[in-house]
C-alpha cells in the first residue's frame, strides 16, 4: 500500500498470501487504529508551480511553546512543514514558494509573527534523495535499524 495506495485488496493479497476480504479488514483496523492516516494523491509541486524551496532555522524570543509556534505558522500558506529541533534553533520550516520573489514575500512574512527573533534560511537547489516513509518489513523499518519479523 505504500508503494501503491491504488492497489487493490485482491492485488494486496496476492502479494501477502491472504483474501480480498482479509486485506480489506486489515485496512480497515489500521485505519481505525489511526496507523493509517487516510489515501492522497502525490502531487508534484513543480506542477502547481511552487518549485522553490527553504529550509528556515526559526529562533524565537523568550520561551515559546511547539503550540504557540504552530498556532503563529497555520497561517502562512507556504509552510508545508514545521518541526521543533534539537540545537540553538527553537524550530525548522520548510517553505515552499513560486518563485525566489514570493520566497522572500514569505520570509518577510514569517519573520513577522510577533515572537519570532530571527531566522536562518537555505534555499534548496537540488533534490537528491526522497523517500516514503518505510513500509513493515523492509530493513530500517524498526528503532535501531532492526529488520521487522
Amino acid at each position: 500500500m505504500v508503494a501503491d495506495a491504488r492497489s487493490s485488496f485482491a492485488d494486496i493479497g496476492a502479494r501477502v498470501g491472504l483474501s480480498a476480504p482479509a486485506v480489506k479488514r486489515r485496512v480497515d483496523r489500521l485505519l481505525d487504529l489511526g496507523v493509517l492516516r487516510g489515501f492522497t494523491a502525490v502531487v508534484d509541486p513543480e506542477a502547481l508551480g511552487w518549485g522553490t524551496e527553504a529550509f528556515v532555522e526559526v529562533y524565537c524570543h523568550g520561551n515559546v511553546t511547539p503550540g504557540q509556534i504552530r498556532v503563529g505558522l497555520e497561517p502562512l500558506p507556504e509552510v508545508v512543514g514545521a518541526y521543533t529541533v534539537s540545537g540553538a534553533a527553537d524550530a525548522i520550516v520548510h517553505l515552499r514558494a513560486a518563485s525566489i520573489q514570493h520566497l522572500e514575500t514569505a520570509l518577510e512574512r514569517l519573520r513577522a509573527v510577533d515572537f519570532i527573533d530571527r531566522t536562518v534560511s537555505t534555499v534548496v537547489l537540488s533534490k537528491l534523495l526522497e523517500r516514503p516513509a518505510m513500509p513493515e518489513g523492509t530493513a530500517g523499518s524498526r528503532p535501531g535499524g532492526r529488520p521487522a519479523r
